[in-house]
Parts: C-alpha cells; structure tokens; sequence
C-alpha cells in the first residue's frame, strides 16, 4: 500500500526502511491475518522526519508470498532444515579438513542485519580461521573505508545530515542525489529554498535531477576527481585559504600534498581541459570553497567505484583538512553509503581485510579480539575481496562459499566468469527469501531466510545512527533468520560454545561488549564503541531510539561529530594529508572500443530488482534495461532513440533500448545495473563492466568500461500484456519481464522473422488455435496487415480484458500506460474496446508516460494541468498530486512545465 495517514486506534511498529544508507524510519501498521501492511514515514525519526521516497513507499507491495523461498532444497529437492543444515556443516568441514580453512568462502550482503553479520565474521574469522568473507558493500564503499582509514587513522564518518541544513555551501560529488538518496536529496533542497544564499555545486559528467538545485554542474570527464580536487588544494594554497593554525597542531604531509596538487593541477587553463568543463566555471567553484567556511562535500559511487576510488576519496578529505573544516557544524566531508547496513558490516568487519570493531590485522588486536571469542583459531591476516574472491573460486583454489542476501551473478563486474565460477564450484550454499534469482539458480544448497518485513536486529545508516529493524509479521513458511541458520551451521561445525545465541538482543550485546573491550576513550584506542548497551535490556533494546554512535561511558546518548578538537586515530594523534598522483583508468577507449560506460542508479529500483520489481508502481517510469547516449555520437552511429541495441566490451555484451539525450558527454554511456536474466534476457550491465579494482580498497571500477555500441538486427518488434503469467511465451533474442498492476507485460524483439505471427501470439498466451481460445469462452479481437508487418489482438473474457498483444517491424509502437490502465477494469465501455486495437487512447484518456510513480501521474496529465495555467511544480502538484510524496520526479515535472508554456 501507499504511503498514507496510520489510524491512531491501531498498534503501530517503528521500524527501518530497507533500501539505502539513508536510514528512513517508518511507522507500520500489520494485518496480521492477511500479512498487508499500511505505511508511513516515521515523523520523529532524525533521518527523514517522515519522509519517504517511492521506493519506501512502496514497501508493502513487495511482501507477498507468491515469489518467496519458503522450504531448504538440496540439488533442487525440497527437504528439511536438519538435514540442509547438516549438508552445509559437513560439506564446509570436510573441504577445510581436505584443503585448509582459506579453501572456504563466505559473500555477505550490506542487507543483512548488524546481528547476522557478526555472527557470520565470528563464525569465519574467529573458528573457521580464514578472513575469507567479504561483501557486496565493496562494490559500493570501501573506497571511503580505506580513505578514511588513511586519513584519520579509522574508518570515521566525521559528520551528520544535520551539517548539510547549516551549510552556506554544499559540494555533491559522484551522486545523482535526487534519484538515489532521494530523502537527503530533499531536505537539502527544502533548506535551500528556505536559505537562497546557498550554494549547491553539482559535479557529475552526467546532467542529473541532482542539477534541477544546482548553482553549478561542472561536468568531469569520468575519472577525473583527482585532478579536480588537487586543483582545489592548490588553489586554496595559493589564495592563502590554509588554516595553519589547525594543520600546524593537528594534521601532517601538508606540504606533499600540496606539491603534488600544484605539479598535476596548478595550471588552471591547462586543468579545465583536462576536466572537460568551463575555465570560468571551475574558477567560480575553486572561489566559492575559498570563501565559505561552512562547507560540506557529499560523495557516492561515482567517486568510490573507480580504480583511483581511494585516492579521490583523500583528495576531498585533503581539502577539509587543510582548511580545518571537519567536525565543526555544516562542515566536511560526508560519503553516502549505498546499502541499510553497509555500515553496520563495517562495524562488525563484514569486510575481508577488517578484523571486528573496526580492528584492523595487527597483534594485538588479534590477540584481543581471540581472548574475548575464545575462539579456537583466528584468521591472522586479511582474507580475499569480492573480485579475488570469486577468482579464486574459478580456479578452484576456494571450494565452498555461503552467499547471503546478495546477487552477485548481477552485481559483480565481468559477471559472465562470476556465472561461471559457481558453476564449478564444488558447495553453493545461498541464503535467500526469494526462490529465483541469477545465483539461487546456481546453489547447491537453498536455505529460506527471512526478507525485511520478518527481520529483527539492529542497522546503521551513513550517519552513524543506529536504529532498529523490527520484524512486522512472523517468518513465513519455513523462513529462518539469517543468524539462526549461521549459530545453527556453527553448531554441527563443533564450535557450540560460541553460538548459543538464542535472539538477537544476546548478539548484539556481545558485539556492544566487544566494542568496549580493552577500549579507553580517553586513549582514542578505537572510535566504534557503543559499551554503554552491553547489558541492555530486552526491553530497552526493543523501544531502542535512533542513536547515533559511539554509545560509551563519555558519550551515553551518542555523538554527532568527531575531530571538531583536532584528535585523530593515527598513532601521533594528527590528521593525514596525502601526496596524490592522479591516474588514468586502466583500460582506456580503444577503436574496437571507443566509448566509456559508466553504471548506476535510477529512481523507482533497487539492486537486482528481486524485491523493487514485485512492486508495480515501481515499474511505471522506467521499465526496461536502457542504454543512454549523447545525439551526436548516436548519429554518427546511425542509432535513434527507442531501438534495441547491443553494448559490448571485450569481458562481454547486453542488451537494451537506447535512449538519446545529451545528459552524458558525448563518448560516454550511462546503463543502470539492475537488471537480471530473471526479468530480462539479456539485460545484465555488468556482464559487460570491467573487473579492475582499486589497489588500496579493491573496490571494482563501475564507472568506465570501454565498450562499443551497435545496433540489434531486430526483424520484429513487440510486446504483450496479459493478465495470467507468461509461461508458454517463446524464446526471443531480448525480452523483458515488467509486473504491472493486475497484469504482466512483456517486451521483446527477435533478429528473426516469425512466419505465423498470430499463431506465435496465441501459443504464447497458452493457446493453440482460435478454437481453443473460443473454447476458453473468450472472444478474439485481431487486425492484420501483413504487408506493413502489423499484427495486433486482445482477448475478451465478456467485457474484461484478458490479453493484449503487438507486433511491428519497428519499435515504433503504441504507448503501453493507457492499455495497460484496461486490465484494472472489470468491464470496458465500447469505446475502449474500440481502442484497443489501434492502441490509442480515447479523447482525454490517455495518461502519457508515467513520471511520478508514487501516484500514477502521467506526462500528459501534468502537460494539461501545466496547458492550463499550472506553471511550478507546486502547483501541478496541488492539482494532480505529481511531486508531492517522495518529490523525485520534480525536475522532470519541471521540463514537462516548460516544454507546454
């Protein structure tokens, strides 16, 4: 159900949005009986004050049982959880007693709960032995792990949110704010029109929605942050802008840093070439950071996906430290996690050169940490990362690995050998809630875990707060919690002692104590700590408030910043300036491969849409894989907008339709990574990305890829919607699955002709004949001009529509959101029937395209109201509610405005 107003009669439960690193409370009220809940934004929660985006929103359209994973399989036999369990615990004893304990693997997921992801590293670090287990938050931040960790001695988030509403000026770096952090997105926004004399700096190769606030887009070649920020460094030297009172007493390598700025950026005509952006514009940037005290740089992916991820993350940080603009109120710098608990991994070392606590791999921290599990063996150095790690499971050297909530045949980079890698390995063992997915594909093992609405722990969001995740409905079927299936593996492992936790409170107490062992504040030992809830009450951790840590004897109701007093982590106490040399990426464009790829986000979509995409709404305003090129470099490419087409790099291909615009540069590609071979055929992105790393955070660069577009030699285009699944549709070289609203739509195109192309549509809606569909009790509708290549039918049972189906030797087809709006019908008037065929809307019943999911508006809705006299998006908004929940599509409410003046 839609966000909307919670009756006051009714029990609501507090709990956390499951998406990104945001961290949005929303206040839930169950049903227990039929499992639907009604959902609003948490008002009080300091994160999102209420607010929710379209994904949030629509939360409780994605827990339906009809796709879960519900029962342990074993080889595709459904079985019990004795014997799966039982199957796990010997198969990883036997290979480790076989070939050591770094022959085994575990590939976590930022999804999972603080409490699962420590019993998961205790289990592996602490008694298996090895560190082989890492996470899918590799792929989003441990560029930012590693420069923190460089720069202030810990993985320290040194801010708040709370920092970007006291700003004067706001710096967005690598992220597409608006679409992929959509709350934060929006209270910078409301602050801005409430305060106009701050500035928002968008710096971004792509023109964004971000850009609808900017004061200034500077445009990057991807790549190029390195250079961008030495430039600044080197012009906050020159203008005397230092603070070298601060660096003086609590920084060092200021003047390396500075050396290697001035020797790579000093020249600002030569830099803005390098750039790709406006002399004039770079200088009005470099001016606006000189002159404002009060400034924050938020940075995402297109900062820390990237070979030189760590560097560019430093050279931001270099700029906050040379200023001492760091822990003061609306000041520093601020990385914008990816994932709910991508933090929370961080705090218990999810990743795989990170020890527990925010521990690292030295002596006595391993000894620590050993004392306190009293495990029998600890890994002693750090174990393999995402990339190496599924390498080494294609050469056979790991022979075991346990992957929970995660998807990694789609999210890894070259994701055909990831595919292929579990296809030899010896024990698959997937932890999912749902059944089918590119990986549970390929498990050996299927355990059924439970998703968000059955979970309970704890998560911690990208300010460091955590808050609590609160399970809604009890699990169903025969899920279990991802914990639980851990201690229970542990158990038949031999390693009882250390797992008898019998709920999550038990766990996260021992990790609180954890965090506070051999710790002293006063030392600045280690900045997680969060003591003071080691012997919390059941109680009080289930009416736990949002909190942000650390959470110790000096600091009982948390802490919003750190070093305002200039104290680091480093062993001297003192701040790290780095000396940095930008780099290149590794691969560069070639002539067989001439354009860059760079991957990402969209608005309504989450990861591999396992769970994004059983939500209908979610699929209205973007519902295809698609490939985003500038006009001129389409043109020269003879490609137009709407076609299919094939991207490819020498690790592999997709494809999808292309989009022209000139939102990216020209040589550059934008495609967005969710898509799967579940719901689109060829659709997986990151078959194609390229599998460097960054050497520091080995985290993989999704940013350039250098590939090649080509047009698909599509003979036959079309599409179908139909209100039964699409079980017997053939084949085609691309297809595209979308769940509609009472109904499932599918796109295709094949690079062959279809001889009998009626036939064709009636066998694949499960029908051999036109007798069989008269036998059915249906009534065909069809029109044919084989000539022009036109075949077109619907299916009638009465007056209801039951299938719609359309072939063309084009893409040029009827727009889809009018017929798709029939299904929902129980009868249709005559003129609606009339229309089907011809695929037209009648007179004032055509929506247009979808731009703002969370109510269903269409562009030619918004067109009329602005036709008439609507001229903000305030005032569309008041008239059709476009824009007024998650604000998202505003800027596209915006150009629809102008475009209709």
């Amino acid at each position: 159900m839609s966000q909307t107003e919670l009756s006051a009669s009714q029990n609501i439960i507090s709990t956390t949005c499951a998406y990104c690193g945001v961290g949005c409370g929303i206040d839930v009220q169950v049903d227990s009986d039929t499992r639907q809940v009604t959902l609003a934004g948490q008002s009080n929660h300091p994160a999102n004050f209420g607010r929710l985006c379209s994904k949030g929103s629509a939360l409780g359209e994605t827990i339906s049982l009809n796709e879960r994973l519900l029962q342990p399989h074993i080889n595709g036999e459904q079985t019990d959880w004795d014997s799966a369990l039982q199957t796990v615990a010997d198969g990883f004893k036997k290979i480790i007693d076989e070939h050591g304990p770094d022959s085994v693997a575990f590939y976590l997921s930022g999804q999972l709960l603080t409490e699962d992801y420590y019993v998961a590293n205790k289990l592996m670090k602490g008694f298996i032995g090895s560190a082989n287990i890492d996470t899918n938050s590799r792929l989003c931040m441990s560029s930012s792990v590693v420069g923190h960790k460089r720069a202030f001695g810990t993985d320290t988030v040194p801010g708040c949110y709370e920092d970007f509403e006291n700003a004067k000026l706001i710096t967005l770096v690598g992220s597409n704010t608006a679409w992929c952090h959509p709350v934060l997105f929006q209270r910078i926004k409301r602050y801005k029109e409430a305060n106009p004399d701050v500035k928002v700096v968008v710096i971004d190769p792509r023109k964004t929605q971000t850009c609808d606030i900017a004061d200034l887009h500077l445009p990057i070649n991807l790549g190029t942050d390195v250079w961008l920020f030495n430039g600044l460094l080197n012009t906050l030297n020159t203008h005397n802008k230092i603070n070298q009172d601060y660096v003086s007493q609590h920084c060092q390598g200021l003047d390396d840093a500075l050396t290697a700025a001035a020797l790579s950026s000093g020249n600002l005509s030569r830099l803005s070439k390098t750039l790709g952006v406006d002399e004039d514009d770079l200088a009005k940037f470099y001016q606006w950071f000189c002159d404002t005290e009060q400034a924050v740089t938020l940075y995402s992916q297109g900062v820390n996906q990237s070979t030189s991820g760590t560097d560019k993350v430093n050279s931001i940080i270099n700029c906050h430290l040379a200023t001492g603009r760091i822990g003061k109120v609306g000041m520093g710098p601020f990385s914008m996690t990816g994932q709910p608990n991508a933090m929370g991994g961080r705090e218990v070392g999810g990743l795989a050169n990170m020890l527990a606590a925010h521990m690292d791999f030295l002596p006595d921290n391993l000894q620590r940490v050993q004392t306190f599990w009293q495990s029998p063996t600890l890994a002693q150095q750090p174990g393999l990362t995402a990339v190496d790690m599924f390498d080494a499971i294609a050469q056979g050297k790991i022979k075991a690995v346990w992957i929970m909530a995660t998807n990694p045949v789609v999210s890894l980079p070259n994701a055909d050998h990831v595919k292929a890698a579990l296809q030899t390995c010896e024990l698959v063992v997937v932890s999912d809630c749902i059944q089918h997915t590119d990986t549970t594909a390929l498990a050996n093992v299927l355990l059924p875990a439970t998703p968000w609405s059955e979970k309970d722990g704890t998560v911690t969001n990208s300010e460091r707060r955590i808050s609590r995740q609160k399970a809604l409905l009890i699990p169903a079927g025969n899920a279990k919690h991802d914990w639980w299936q851990l201690c229970e593996v542990a158990k038949k492992m031999g390693f009882s002692e250390g797992f008898n936790f019998e709920s999550p409170v038990e766990i996260f107490r021992e990790h609180a104590a954890l965090s506070g062992y051999e710790n002293n504040p006063q030392q600045r030992l280690r900045d997680f700590d969060i003591s003071a809830l080691a012997n919390i009450s059941h109680s009080d951790y289930q009416n736990f408030s949002p909190t942000q840590w650390p959470i110790n004897r000096e600091h009982p109701h948390g802490r919003a910043r750190f070093f305002a007093d200039g104290q680091f982590y480093t062993p001297n106490r003192k701040g790290n300036l780095l000396a940095l040399t930008p780099k290149l990426p590794q691969h560069l464009p070639t002539n067989d491969y001439p354009l860059k790829l760079n991957t990402g986000r969209i608005r309504d979509q989450w990861h591999t849409m396992t769970r994004t995409a059983l939500a209908p709404k979610l699929n209205q305003h973007i519902s295809e894989p698609f490939v985003e090129m500038h006009a001129n470099d389409a043109q020269a490419r003879q490609l137009s907008d709407g076609q299919i087409v094939r991207v490819h790099s020498k690790w592999g291909d997709m494809l999808g339709r292309l989009v022209v615009n000139t939102l990216p540069k020209k040589g550059d590609l934008f495609v967005p990574m969710h898509w799967t071979a579940q719901l689109a055929s060829r659709g997986r992105i990151n078959a194609v990305v390229n599998p460097v790393v960054d050497p520091y955070s080995k985290q993989p660069e999704s940013k350039h890829t250098p590939v090649q577009v080509s047009p698909f030699a599509a003979k036959v285009y079309g599409y179908v919607l139909s209100k039964q699944p699409l079980q017997q549709w053939p084949t085609m070289d691309y297809q595209v699955q979308v769940k509609g609203e009472q109904h499932t739509r599918m796109e295709f195109a094949h690079s062959q002709s279809i001889t009998d192309p009626m036939r064709t549509l009636l066998s694949g809606l499960g029908y051999a004949s036109e007798q069989a569909v008269s036998d059915a009790g249906l009534e065909l509708l069809s029109y044919q001009d084989a000539q022009l290549g036109i075949y077109r039918l619907a299916l009638m049972k009465t007056d209801a529509l039951v299938a719609l189906a359309f072939i063309a030797p084009t893409p040029q087809l009827p727009q889809r959101t009018w017929l798709a709006m029939q299904f929902a019908k129980d009868n249709l008037d005559n003129r609606a029937r009339n229309a089907l065929l011809s695929g037209y809307a009648p007179a004032g019943e055509d929506i247009g395209r979808i731009v703002c999911a969370c109510f269903s508006v269409g562009e030619n809705t918004i067109a009329a109201h602005a036709k008439a006299g609507c001229q903000t998006p305030q005032a569309v908004g008041l008239a059709c509610k476009a824009g007024t929940n998650c604000g998202s599509c505003v800027a596209e409410i915006k150009e629809i405005i102008t475009q209709n003046q």
